[in-house]
């Protein structure tokens, strides 16, 4: 299990570290073609490009920090930078989409020519960066919110580089640079939509609420169910320590507290197994009170 995680976290690295290089040189490459070319197009696309280096580099940042062992004054260490990270890189992508707008809006009042042709081919280069990109992230895009954002990001900048080759095609055969701005305000709504369940996501991490894809309710009618001993749950509380590791407290309440040490065996195993690795259990007997409205039944 230990080669596997490390073999994992060392994919991984290599993965951020090999999609950051191959996007800073392709932004430069891009960036300094949309100048030339005059094409707003591909200087959104670079500008979307840069933000998603930053925010390759910051998903990094978090993926080492979150290593870190603990320490007396952060007892959980620093994996809550990885919540962190991926709500900055939320609201990277955002400021990202209003420059887009404003570029797109302007050029609409001011078209000006651009060589459809050379346009294409940049693009048809940002294809094949992006797409090899997002292949590196897509076996743990699943595992982690900063691994799935940085998935997303370039899948999603795949299909805005073929937006890009598209309006390079078109202008080349029609001479309707009106097309460029247009698919540069496309691109926006293809980055802000992408970028709307990683808010959601960091969001509701970053204060504390339950981690998507856990069901609280489902949680507790599964601890009560785990053994005919118990008799109530109550004070259940599900948060994320960071992206990848979920934490549990709850009070359970016990018939035979003789039971206590297997019911704890088993119900942190049923935990274990909805994503939850870190579980606080309290146990107590029935008829002790409680003043959580949550109680089932209520005391």
């Amino acid at each position: 299990m230990a080669h596997t995680h490390n073999h994992s976290v060392d994919h991984l690295n290599r993965a951020f570290m090999l999609g950051i290089l191959l996007n800073l040189v392709f932004v430069a490459v891009e960036f300094g073609a949309g100048l030339f070319l005059d094409s707003v197009a591909l200087i959104s696309d670079a500008g979307h490009n840069l933000s998603d280096v930053v925010s390759l580099v910051l998903s990094l940042l978090a993926f080492r920090l979150a290593r870190l062992k603990p320490t007396p004054k952060y007892t959980y260490g620093y994996k809550k930078s990885t919540v962190l990270v991926s709500l900055l890189n939320a609201c990277i992508l955002l400021v990202a989409v209003g420059v887009i707008f404003a570029e797109s809006i302007d050029k609409l009042k001011n078209p000006t020519p651009i060589a459809g042709g050379s346009v294409a081919w940049v693009a048809g280069v940002g294809i094949v960066i992006n797409a090899f990109t997002a292949w590196l992230f897509l076996k743990d895009k699943e595992k982690d919110l900063n691994v799935k954002g940085a998935y997303l990001h370039m899948a999603a900048d795949t299909l805005v580089s073929v937006g890009v080759l598209i309006s390079g095609i078109v202008i080349s055969f029609t001479g309707w640079y009106i097309i460029d701005p247009i698919i540069g305000m496309v691109i926006a709504v293809v980055i802000l939509i992408s970028t709307a369940h990683l808010l959601h996501d960091s969001l509701r991490l970053s204060l504390d609420g339950v981690p998507t894809g856990i069901d609280s309710e489902r949680i507790r009618k599964e601890i009560l169910d785990a053994d005919p001993g118990i008799a109530n749950v109550h004070h259940l509380h599900i948060w994320a320590i960071s992206t990848t590791e979920n934490a549990l407290t709850a009070h359970i309440a016990v018939r035979d507290t003789e039971q206590i040490p297997a019911l704890k065996h088993r119900i942190k195993h049923l935990l274990e197994h909805t994503g939850i690795t870190h579980a606080t259990l309290e146990f107590e007997r029935p008829e002790e009170t409680c003043d959580d409205p949550g109680c089932n039944p209520p005391c």
